[in-house]
């Protein structure tokens, strides 16, 4: 069983008041039924109001007390993570060509913090953009940028015409997911939600076209559960559109399809995340708490090769990180600060520990014209 999330203090219940009222209106108008892509969407990114779009403090340093933000990502848990990146990211601006780094979703601005500094020090001064959608965000990144020296824009759009180098850490579980279930009767059913007296789950029909990509994945399993991410598949797919030559570096937590749609994995993969403590109810406080699902990295690449590009790699975090010279980077530091590389090495093992980080999150490498990037030494493609 999960914990209880933390009690909302009255700033946190006024949001969710504010929220409710924009997603009952949005559920009217739809009929009295909203697909749960849509609430989903809503509660992250509606402007002014949704998880994202809002000014609640989402991401942590790690010496931020417990209850002020709800969850650390891999950047702001060691700078060593982005310096380890730093060589992958120069074998992709070398074969391509190009100083661009297109970041997608940059949180607090930690990997940019850590990266572009690395980069610099391998002999590389590059145009670096960020597209964030979340104003707050961006705010804090261009604060925690600005002394930086380096040549950093952000951006509202995508590009139409790229090369380089395209990274998004923890970008695709935060993309509105479209849930299902399998009847008894082995007919799949959209999930979705209704207002009775609060939020609740409904479940219909699913269209034909949806029916059949739920099938396409997985055979008939009664009373199961689970979400299918086309938002980030369509993400992926419309890459091969504009990136011209280079790569793209995905980081997240999933799995390949033989694992995403196991048997014992009967309620799917939903999970939400507030001050710290997940719960896997995304109908409690909408707006408030984050969203997100996990990766089905077999539906990315499927993706990235729709979009006439070429899956390069796929591994697990922790094969990646000491592929790409995480251990020797450290070991080159320990002799010019041995204090701290103790206490970085806690935070270091995290991101590595099959216990932690290191082999729930994978990294996905796809591109166009150019070689596989350091990091993909124990490759894991013939798994997808």
């Amino acid at each position: 069983m999960m914990p209880t999330p933390p009690t909302p203090g009255p700033e946190v219940l006024a949001q969710a008041a504010e929220v409710e009222t924009h997603l009952r209106q949005i559920l009217e108008t739809a009929g009295g039924w909203l697909g749960f892509d849509a609430f989903m969407h809503e509660a992250l990114y509606a402007p002014g109001l949704g998880y994202y779009a809002a000014g609640s403090r989402k991401l942590a340093a790690p010496t931020d007390a417990a209850g002020s933000s709800d969850f650390i990502t891999a950047p702001e848990l060691s700078p060593w993570f982005g310096h380890t990146l730093a060589g992958p990211v120069a074998d992709i601006l070398h074969a391509s060509g190009s100083p661009e780094v297109l970041e997608i979703g940059a949180g607090t601005g930690a990997l940019a913090a850590s990266l572009i500094p690395a980069l610099r020090t391998a002999g590389l001064e590059v145009r670096y953009a960020i597209l964030e959608v979340s104003a707050d965000l961006r705010q804090r990144q261009q604060e925690r940028l600005a002394g930086l020296g380096a040549n950093i824009e952000w951006r509202d759009t995508l590009p139409d015409d790229f090369a380089g180098c395209v990274v998004a850490n923890e970008v695709l579980d935060a993309m509105p997911v479209r849930l299902f279930r399998w009847s008894p009767e082995g007919t799949v059913l959209e999930r979705g939600v209704a207002w009775h007296d609060g939020w609740q789950w409904q479940d219909r029909p699913a269209d034909a076209g949806f029916a059949a990509q739920v099938r396409e994945r997985m055979p008939p399993l009664p009373g199961y559960v689970s979400e299918i991410n086309l938002q980030a598949e369509g993400w992926i797919q419309g890459l091969g559109r504009w990136l011209r030559r280079g790569g793209a570096l995905f980081i997240d937590y999933g799995f390949p399809r033989h694992e995403y749609y196991h048997p014992q994995r009967l309620a799917g993969t939903l999970m939400c995340h507030f001050r710290h403590t997940a719960n896997d109810n995304p109908l409690w406080l909408p707006g408030v708490q984050d969203i997100t699902a996990h990766v089905d990295f077999t539906a990315m690449a499927d993706a990235a090769l729709a979009g006439s590009l070429e899956v390069l790699g796929y591994t697990s975090q922790a094969a990646f990180l000491l592929d790409a010279g995480l251990l020797q980077h450290l070991d080159a530091w320990r002799a010019q600060a041995p204090a701290d590389y103790l206490r970085e090495l806690d935070r270091v093992q995290k991101l590595v520990s099959e216990a932690e980080m290191g082999e729930l999150f994978k990294v996905l490498a796809v591109g166009r014209g150019i070689d596989t990037p350091r990091g993909f030494g124990r490759d894991r493609s013939h798994t997808l």
